[in-house]
């Protein structure tokens, strides 16, 4: 399908915005039924598998001297997703969806500071600010409350915002000229098997928390929460939003892709305050909104680097 309108591309994008921010919740409600690396193992499973029709219908080739390039990048391209949704996932049973979306959303202010840090690419001013108006953000969204502290899953989304940065640095080193849509499967296979790894090995048996009442798979994959969320992450949420970039950012101006990606924390509250009744408070609303305002200076601070939009790095954050 070929997208010719401007306006409907755009409505497109502004969609998987709010895909990626109402999705927040649904996950949220799925790991507490299910163990987070056997969410992960199934939901990527699925996401692999629903990018073949569109890698199908693009005709996308793959050259003879792409495969080695293919073979050695994903995997690590994959483990840095990997500690990025894992972390999140975690995270998600530990702190509230709202801080879960917005702390995610420092992977934007994060890439420059790492680009900086592994690569020596040069930060400009804009930039910067925009990473000291995000660590203040952060102070506020969880420190700002009385009765809040800076919790377990805080510290684990920070690291997911830091595994994603780190995924959105290396790919854009790495990965210029690869066709888009294979290195995504080969990345999402990858995820998807290294939380089996983690599952068979971790502290929780496969299909239900220690210490619950012992469920087999097919009960637990048998709740209406734990399939919908599985779907939505995984067709909508990858397939759709694969499909949706490649399709329209062509039609529209890179600043306004940025703008509406900045719109997936806000999305992600919204539901939040809707289904869990979550509220932020003063503070952590102005943090919240620090955190927002640093998205946008990170990503259109930069007048001699505009911004690329990278499919897959979106479907682990916003950038």
């Amino acid at each position: 399908m070929t997208i010719r309108s401007p306006k409907l591309a755009f409505f497109l994008v502004f969609m998987i915005s709010f895909i990626w921010g109402t999705e927040f919740v649904l996950i949220d409600l799925a790991v507490a039924e299910v163990p987070t690396h056997t969410f992960n193992a199934v939901r990527f499973a699925i996401a692999a598998l629903s990018l073949v029709p569109l890698l199908y219908f693009s005709k996308e080739k793959v050259r003879p001297d792409q495969i080695k390039k293919l073979l050695l990048t994903a995997p690590v391209l994959g483990a840095m997703l990997f500690i990025g949704f894992y972390a999140q996932t975690e995270g998600l049973r530990f702190t509230t969806v709202s801080n879960a979306g917005f702390i995610t959303a420092l992977s934007v202010p994060l890439v420059p500071v790492l680009g900086f840090l592994i690569f020596r690419q040069k930060v400009r001013l804009m930039v910067g600010l925009g990473v000291a108006l995000a660590t203040l953000g952060l102070y506020l969204l969880t420190m700002g409350g009385s009765a809040y502290v800076f919790n377990k899953g805080d510290l684990l989304v920070l690291i997911c915002a830091f595994g994603f940065a780190a995924h959105i640095v290396l790919t854009g080193r790495w990965v210029g000229g690869m066709p888009v849509i294979t290195l995504s499967i080969i990345q999402l296979l990858a995820v998807s098997l290294y939380s089996v790894i983690g599952a068979a090995i971790g502290e929780h048996p496969i299909f239900y928390y220690a210490g619950t009442e012992p469920i087999t798979g097919w009960e637990l994959f048998s709740k209406p929460i734990v399939i919908v969320a599985i779907l939505v992450a995984s067709t909508l949420g990858t397939a759709y939003a694969v499909w949706a970039q490649s399709a329209c950012q062509k039609l529209l101006p890179p600043h306004k892709v940025a703008l509406v990606f900045a719109l997936e924390p806000i999305f992600a509250h919204i539901t939040a305050w809707i289904v869990l009744s979550e509220h932020l408070g003063i503070m952590g609303l102005i943090g919240a909104a620090c955190i927002v305002i640093a998205m946008v200076i990170s990503e259109l601070g930069d007048d001699e680097h505009q911004p690329e939009i990278q499919a897959l790095d979106q479907t682990a954050a916003p950038h």
